[in-house]
């Protein structure tokens, strides 16, 4: 089965990033396919390099990112949520005339067009929020 995920929730303030990311993990050992991980809203700061989590907790964001670079998956945050947050990639911030960049590795900023194809092209959408 092919799965896009939606992911809304903050890494450290909710718990549904990383209970999203248990599940992905959970798919893909049992056979499934994640397509698409689609970072919106306040779930877009999972793709902040600038993101440290305290010694005694996970570190969702970078955990994310090195699950997606693993498998292969498209991971996209949303350009007007990120933007909205002070996330940005070299392009944006190039754009929008700011001195460094704060993507992280293997994160992508990307339109709600590509949550559609996503959702079209999955089996499942499920989102955590």
């Amino acid at each position: 089965m092919k799965f896009a995920l939606l992911i809304t929730a903050a890494p450290f303030s909710q718990q549904g990033a990383a209970t999203a990311l248990r599940f992905a993990q959970a798919a893909v050992k049992a056979g499934h396919t994640i397509e698409r991980v689609f970072f919106f809203r306040d779930g877009v700061h999972t793709a902040s390099e600038l993101a440290i989590a305290p010694q005694d907790e996970a570190n969702v964001p970078v955990l994310w990112q090195q699950f997606c670079r693993e498998h292969h998956i498209d991971a996209i945050a949303c350009v007007s949520a990120a933007l909205k947050r002070g996330i940005v990639d070299a392009r944006e911030s190039q754009r929008h005339q700011r001195s460094a960049a704060n993507l992280a590795d293997g994160m992508q900023i990307g339109g709600l067009g590509l949550l559609t194809e996503a959702i079209i092209d999955a089996d499942r959408v499920v989102t955590f929020g």
